[in-house]
Order: C-alpha cells, then structure tokens, then sequence
C-alpha cells in the first residue's frame, strides 16, 4: 500500500533591524543553515548543497529509521532564501528506502512596510511511502492522520529553531566588526568542511 503524507508551516516574523538590515544577512545562505541545522547533523557538499541526517524517526512506535536529505539552499533578490530537497535516503530499513520519496520546499524572505521589516516564509512538506506488509490491515486514514501530524512536528520543529536561533544569529552577525566577522566566516567553512 502506497500512502502520501503532507505538512505546510508558514511564518511571519517582526524584527527589529539592526544597523545592518537583514536582508544582508539573508544573503548568506550558510549562516540560516548554521544558525537553523545541528552542525553535527549538517555537511555541506557543495556550494548550495547541504547534506542534513534528520533526528531519528520513530513511526507509531514500530518503524525506526533516519532519512538523510541532501538540500539546495541558495539567496535571491531582496534577501529571500529558498530551499529545495535534491534527495533523499532512508537509513534503517531498506524496504523503505527503496519505496520512500521528499519534497521540501521553503522561502523566507524580508518584507519591510512603514519603516517595520517582517520576516515571512512558507515551507511544504509532502512524503510518499510504500509501507511493508504489517501495516497493510492499518486503515488508510489512521496512517495519514499519523504520518501528517509527524510531518508537522518536524515542520513546527524548523520554525522554532527559526523563531529563536535566526534571530539571535541575526542579531549577533548585525554587532560584528568586519574583522570578527572574517574570523566567524572561517570558522564556519572549517565546520562545514568548505
């Protein structure tokens, strides 16, 4: 049995702007990734390419496994930030992996009005599964229900990290001096192996 899952979590953010407004820093695509991902989960592969080994999954307390998402996280014009999966894996059980798809898609983007500047976003999360037998006689929708509400966790996960993390990163990057913020720029490529 072949079921699809869904999950979608916007945002809307007011910052106060820093002397150096946040598109700036929105134009840096490694330090949201920094800032969002647990360096110990998170490598970078390419340029824009990020490798991310999600938190282990547990699925209604019977399947255990860990996807691994490979991520295209790059900027656009006025400071917006996309992100799109590339790929994904499953570690754990291979029936899954072979029968298993992602989508992420994500933009976060600056928008500024009557001297306020909000950060709003949108992420879609939509995963594909062929399940193994054992769940076979689970009704359809109680597997849904399961697998969306997982969705929306980890979703509701990011804006959290979003809400909290950006924001002080922000915060920190905007009272840096030049130099300082050289020195930070080589201590994140040494931890993401750029």
């Amino acid at each position: 049995m072949y079921v699809s899952f869904n999950a979608s979590e916007s945002v809307r953010l007011s910052i106060e702007n820093e002397e150096k407004p946040i598109k700036h820093y929105l134009r840096q695509p490694k330090r949201l990734v920094h800032a969002l991902a647990d360096s110990q989960l998170m490598k970078q592969v390419a340029d824009d390419l990020y490798e991310l080994k999600m938190r282990p999954i547990n699925f209604m307390e019977i399947y255990h496994f860990q996807p691994i998402v490979l991520l295209k996280v790059w900027s656009g014009s006025n400071g917006s930030v996309y992100l799109q999966s590339v790929e994904c894996q499953i570690e754990g059980i291979e029936y899954i992996n072979k029968r298993f798809s992602l989508k992420l898609k994500g933009v976060l983007y600056p928008h500024e009005s009557n001297g306020q500047t909000t950060l709003e976003g949108q992420s879609d999360l939509e995963v594909g599964v062929g399940l193994p037998a054992a769940l076979m006689f689970t009704p359809k929708v109680f597997l849904e229900r399961a697998g969306n509400k997982l969705l929306k966790s980890i979703l509701g996960r990011i804006k959290n990290k979003l809400t909290t993390q950006l924001i002080q990163d922000y915060r920190a990057w905007a009272l840096q001096t030049p130099q300082a913020e050289s020195e930070l720029q080589s201590e994140l490529r040494s931890e993401l192996g750029y």
